[in-house]
């Protein structure tokens, strides 16, 4: 069953297009921000094909829950959980997806490294990140955030796994030394095969004495789902940038070049009437009545269920 799906992700590329139209944005800054969409892009690529082979297997499941994008907070430390699998005998599954498209390398140190161009360069150790996952989570039961299911007065402690899940399509080059935490890096299509060799591994009278019902597994799961706590990014601050853009005109300019540019068989993009005696303004925020650039507008235009088709900046986007 599936608790949680990952948040979406095309509210923070939206935000991040808009700085890169701003005309106090140089060129670093705007190939910066390119590079970053592409992580955003590539991320949300390597989780939803990791999630894909999850739900495909166990999604209707009431034997197993299934938690995307879990990001939690717990004595000062924050773990970004990218996908939890739970079962019926409290085994949680802390899985870590790459999208290591070209592939992913460890080296006899445990050293790790990617490729771009068949060319290689360091990246973290997901392993060792994934460790850090785990001890907060682990603090998590621990601090009494989540209630653990209970039998005949005493709690039922989970197990907690590692797994990283990489592209089917990447290839994985293993050093010929055991490195702890190496076996945990699997690809997304051997994820089944992996929860069942473990099963049968594990397996025993003691285990099953600690299998809990479909509904407490449930409520357990909902309860850590609902200590998820997102982030807000404040990407101006990271490239660098003010809050609001200095200089407004350029982006009105823009503005008209395009609406000239457009065939006369092209309707135009929603409107907005200021008040009954000005004219239609199209890039103005409803509430503040700040300039707004074309592409948070166009953000706006895409979710009128949210934003009732009236465009408002970054700022009051927030209040909406």
């Amino acid at each position: 069953m599936i608790i949680k799906s990952a948040d979406d992700k095309e509210h923070q590329i939206a935000i991040l297009k808009a700085l890169q139209l701003r005309p106090d944005a140089s060129a670093d800054i705007k190939k910066r921000i390119e590079q970053e969409i592409k992580n955003i892009n590539a991320g949300a690529k390597g989780e939803r094909e990791a999630a894909y082979e999850m739900e495909f297997h166990y999604g209707a499941s009431k034997n197993w829950m299934l938690i995307h994008d879990l990001r939690i907070e717990c004595g000062g430390r924050v773990a970004q959980i990218d996908h939890l699998a739970i079962s019926r005998l409290l085994e949680i599954w802390v899985c870590e997806s790459k999208h290591f498209s070209e592939g992913l390398a460890i080296n006899e140190h445990g050293e790790c490294a990617a490729f771009y161009n068949n060319k290689p360069y360091g990246v973290a150790s997901p392993f060792e990140q994934n460790r850090k996952h785990i001890a907060v989570l682990e603090s998590v039961f621990k601090s009494g955030m989540v209630k653990l299911p209970t039998r005949l007065g005493f709690n039922i402690n989970p197990s907690i796994s590692s797994l990283i899940l990489v592209s089917k399509r990447a290839r994985i080059s293993r050093p010929k030394v055991k490195i702890d935490g190496i076996d945990t890096i699997i690809k997304n299509d051997q994820f089944k095969n992996k929860i069942d060799q473990s099963i049968d591994a594990e397996i025993n009278p003691l285990s099953l004495a600690k299998v809990i019902s479909s509904e407490t597994l449930e409520e357990f799961a909902r309860q850590l789902a609902a200590v998820h706590r997102p982030i807000e990014f404040n990407w101006h601050a990271k490239f660098g940038l003010p809050k609001e853009s200095p200089v407004a005109q350029p982006v009105k300019q823009a503005e008209v070049q395009v609406e000239k540019a457009k065939p006369k068989h092209v309707a135009s993009e929603p409107t907005i009437e200021a008040t009954t005696d000005k004219p239609k303004q199209k890039l103005i925020c409803h509430s503040c009545n700040e300039p707004v650039a074309y592409a948070v507008a166009k953000f706006c235009w895409f979710n009128k269920p949210k934003f009732g088709g009236n465009v408002f900046c970054m700022e009051c986007q927030k209040k909406v």
